[in-house]
């Protein structure tokens, strides 16, 4: 039985996305195998046997599920933002807007390899974790559903800053001065609960807390914030980006001289 031509365009652009991180995996694997290593070693051993137990857990198992979302998020940014951008760069992402395609199959083949790759990273930090520590995985279903939302989440943020960057400066200043920024103030090293009141409430602002929350209720158990009303919220959010996502490729938006 012959595939549908949609199906296999779909699946020839994904892998080709795919391919090009597997292949380099010195620059896609290694890197946060490296970072986590010492985010592990300084902050959660050397750190973590000053620092009293966070919300009844060890040190070292309250900062793990942040990590892994931090390493999540920006490895799914990441890549989708220069796979989009390097082809504009490079006019070999004209090859796949004169294909028969339609522009939701694009955005999801470029959104779903760098949420792939999202993935891959966060289950690499936590085998790094487990190393360090004891891991278990307190509901299976919530630590999935969040890893895929997320990824798919940033993945998408990532195809809207490969469109908007003019060049490679502006995908710097996105992850340097924008993500990171809002992940390490997203509860990763620190109990929200532990704020004073405003800077508790300003904390609800931003949508890390509400990410790293229910991953650590993935793998922990416990949350700060109801990890079922975040899944809700994220997934709406992800949904409106990816639809943001096809609406610009359709028009054009940074695609064209």
């Amino acid at each position: 039985m012959t595939a549908h031509p949609v199906w296999t365009g779909f699946i020839t652009l994904l892998r080709r996305e795919v391919n090009r991180y597997i292949r380099r995996p010195q620059n896609t694997f290694i890197p946060p195998i490296i970072t986590n290593v010492l985010y592990f070693s300084v902050f959660g051993v050397i750190l973590g046997e000053r620092i009293d137990a966070v919300a009844g857990v060890p040190y070292i198992l309250f900062i793990l599920p942040g990590l892994v979302v931090l390493g999540a998020i920006g490895n799914a940014f990441e890549n989708a933002s220069f796979s989009v951008f390097h082809g504009r760069w490079n006019r070999y992402i004209e090859e796949p807007l004169t294909s028969p395609l339609p522009y939701h199959v694009l955005v999801a083949a470029y959104v779903g390899s760098s949420a792939g790759r999202g993935v891959l990273v966060a289950i690499l930090i936590a085998i790094i974790g487990a190393v360090f520590t004891p891991v278990g995985v307190a509901n299976v279903a919530i630590l999935a559903a969040f890893a895929v939302v997320i990824t798919l989440l940033f993945a998408a943020f990532g195809v809207l800053g490969g469109l908007w960057a003019d060049d490679f400066d502006d995908l710097t200043v996105m992850t340097q001065f924008i993500l990171r920024p809002l992940v390490f103030f997203g509860g990763v090293f620190y109990s929200i609960r532990e704020l004073p009141p405003l800077l508790y409430q300003v904390s609800l602002l931003n949508p890390m807390i509400y990410m790293v929350n229910g991953v650590r209720y993935g793998f922990l158990g416990i949350s700060e914030i109801d990890p079922y009303v975040s899944l809700v919220v994220l997934t709406m959010l992800t949904m409106a980006v990816i639809g943001l996502d096809v609406l610009l490729v359709r028009r054009g938006y940074g695609l064209t001289a």
